[in-house]
């Protein structure tokens, strides 16, 4: 059923306002500012004691730890959109969905670099079509195929304001990056939450169960 009502959409065509989705996306971090940057700040402590200590080995944060605690912020996202309580352990249970997150990511960034290999173009496409798989596994139930599938087919339909919406999230993020990493601590946190409100927005009458 999920799946017609995304061709429904689809068929239907959206539109988003980028400047409310991130005024938005602002008024949720400050919801749980404290335990955004704590948990940002581990994650970006762990990153770089895997560079630092474990050099050889960083690939094992990028491949096993890095996705099912990302896909944390987006939990944490959903229990603040709905007015629920958080505390901190919420922004693990990326976890309890291990293997569909951690499959996404896998095979995920593996067609984006084949596209980037072959010809650019079809990398970028998939880059930012991918944007809504994690989203798509974690509450619309769906195997990392079809969650990938079903985000490119949706993302696809308004792909070029996509793109922009990535490219304002990349610069947000070099922005951080730049002010010795401390601006991460509000932009990555920010990066998800944004990406969680437009993804609830044009299909919350969708997965609304």
């Amino acid at each position: 059923m999920s799946k017609e009502k995304l061709e429904q959409l689809r068929v239907k065509g959206y539109d988003f306002d980028l400047k409310d989705i991130f005024q938005r996306a602002w008024q949720m971090f400050l919801k749980q500012p404290i335990l955004s940057v704590a948990y940002t700040m581990l994650i970006i402590s762990l990153q770089l004691m895997a560079v630092i200590y474990l050099q050889k080995f960083t690939f094992v944060f990028a491949l096993f730890l890095a996705p099912p605690l990302y896909s944390g912020f987006y939990l944490a996202a959903n229990r603040i959109s709905l007015g629920l309580p958080v505390i901190y352990p919420d922004f693990f249970k990326g976890f309890s969905f291990y293997m569909p997150v951690f499959s996404i990511w896998l095979i995920g960034q593996i067609l984006v670099a084949l596209g980037l290999f072959v010809f650019l173009v079809p990398g970028i496409y998939l880059a930012v079509a991918y944007n809504f798989a994690v989203l798509m596994a974690l509450f619309g139930g769906y195997d990392f195929w079809t969650a990938l599938e079903e985000s490119r087919k949706l993302i696809t339909v308004r792909w070029w304001k996509f793109f922009v919406f990535t490219l304002i999230l990349i610069v947000l993020n070099l922005l951080g990056f730049v002010t010795l990493f401390v601006g991460l601590f509000v932009t990555i946190p920010i990066t998800f939450y944004a990406t969680y409100i437009l993804f609830e927005d044009l299909t919350k009458d969708i997965f609304s169960e």
